[in-house]
């Protein structure tokens, strides 16, 4: 039987990207088959987000795109899941009267039983029913068909910390961790396709497993640390609050764990941290940030930052920009404040006008900019160990491009030596030495170097290669 068109298009965070790709092994199993052009499709499922007003508009715009493509084809299934989704429920279909399925955050694992029902009734299913816990039947993405090296594996889902600006508590419930059991078992699966590096996720994943009592997120890193085949972890996303004493430490002692830590602070101002119900003061972060780097020198800091949030005056982002140059960032992620309608911060006065927003969060960016930079010409003529995925530029005559990222999480485009049994013995998955030559804005750029010695063996090749 000839395999039915999936094509899946995803908006906003790390945890859709891990969702989709649920849905797409779920759908795997039911005879879809993931195709590039929506014309190809049976079966298109839009996997939305609704954190940012930006984000919930480029999902209606591209659900838009649909109802011609539904015209066309009257037997094309057309899914809304995800965050708005979740927010929205039947009010999607009443905006999109085109779309066949609206399914939750908690909705995926039954996906397969709400798609078989509008193919063979033709009927229309909104499912938008929560649970207090993971259905672990969905959390076993079947791994290694992509070929990637690095994946998201989630850890723990929703969120207990109610943010003023925040809709997560409410379009994906309660905090929820995994039995961490579950989550090795499925981190070795992907080790088995070949990954080598993961992400875990979670809203905070520094309160993992306190609410079930299960272990602490410091003593789930190091249960990973132990897997073998795994060389790198990574972990998104750590609220400050939460930092603990432990976890910091396991920068030191846990030689797999990348040195990087994204630590989203919001705003520098005392003021509008407590509108926000951050829970911690500038003061609190700062010294976090000096305790990590007492424990981990190299290690590299991003942050995410609000601007124009309800109240924000001159004077408290003039002490966003001042936290700013006292922490020196490695990178981060601002945007303009946005209502959410069902976040408290909706119903907030002293609202910020849109055109002073788009001039601070000019100012920041062009600030942070300067210290990105500064950041990446401090590795100049230094070597890193770069985890390769992939060519950044196909191979010419003599000359291999290839890209991957070091421990910072820094992008580094790099070329290979010129010798085709050089080339021939790299691949995604290799761990390498190359030397900085050029810092960029966003990435760097190097010469992979062998040791004099040896100059046709890999350096590292027996303890790196997969």
């Amino acid at each position: 039987m000839q395999a039915k068109g999936l094509f899946i298009h995803t908006i906003g965070c790390q945890m859709n990207v891990y969702d989709s790709a649920k849905i797409e092994s779920m759908l795997q199993t039911e005879g879809y088959q993931t195709v590039d052009s929506l014309p190809a499709a049976d079966l298109v499922i839009v996997n939305t987000c609704a954190i940012r007003a930006k984000a919930e508009q480029k999902a209606f715009s591209f659900i838009g795109r649909l109802a011609e493509l539904k015209r066309q084809n009257p037997n094309l299934i057309i899914g809304a899941g995800g965050c708005v989704a979740q927010q929205q429920g039947q009010q999607v279909l009443k905006r999109a009267p085109y779309v066949d399925l609206v399914f939750g955050t908690h909705a995926i694992a039954r996906l397969p039983t709400h798609i078989n029902s509008i193919a063979k009734r033709k009927c229309r299913i909104v499912d938008i029913e929560m649970s207090q816990e993971i259905d672990e039947v969905d959390q076993m993405a079947e791994a290694g068909t992509t070929g990637d090296i690095s994946k998201f594996v989630t850890i723990m889902r929703g969120c207990d910390n109610y943010c003023a600006y925040c809709v997560v508590p409410y379009v994906r419930g309660r905090e929820t961790s995994r039995k961490p059991e579950k989550i090795l078992s499925e981190i070795k699966q992907l080790v088995r396709s070949g990954v080598r590096e993961v992400t875990l996720l979670g809203q905070n994943v520094n309160s993992y497993g306190k609410k079930e009592g299960l272990c602490s997120f410091p003593q789930l890193l190091s249960y990973v640390n132990d897997i073998e085949g795994i060389w790198r972890i990574r972990f998104t996303t750590s609220h400050p609050k939460d930092l603990s004493t432990e976890l910091i430490e396991a920068f030191k002692q846990l030689k797999k764990l990348c040195h990087h830590i994204h630590l989203p602070v919001q705003s520098g101002s005392d003021h509008i941290l407590k509108r926000m119900n951050r829970g911690y003061t500038c003061k609190d972060y700062l010294r976090k940030i000096e305790r990590l780097r007492r424990a981990c020198p190299d290690i590299a800091v991003t942050s995410d930052f609000i601007v124009g949030f309800p109240g924000e005056t001159t004077d408290d982002f003039k002490q966003t920009l001042a936290l700013i140059k006292a922490v020196e960032y490695d990178g981060a992620f601002a945007f303009m404040y946005s209502d959410r309608s069902v976040a408290p911060a909706s119903r907030f006065d002293k609202k910020v006008s849109e055109d002073v927003k788009k001039e601070r969060l000019q100012i920041l960016l062009e600030i942070q900019n300067q210290y990105t930079l500064k950041k990446n010409e401090a590795l100049l003529d230094s070597v890193q160990e770069v985890l390769v995925e992939g060519y950044s530029k196909r191979p010419g005559d003599n000359i291999s491009q290839w890209t991957g990222r070091i421990s910072t999480n820094k992008i580094v485009n790099f070329i290979s030596p010129s010798e085709k049994q050089i080339q021939n013995r790299i691949h995604p998955g290799t761990i390498l030495p190359v030397k900085i030559e050029n810092a960029l804005a966003h990435s760097l750029w190097g010469q992979m170097v062998l040791p004099e010695s040896a100059p046709t063996e890999l350096k590292g090749e027996q303890s790196y290669a997969a």
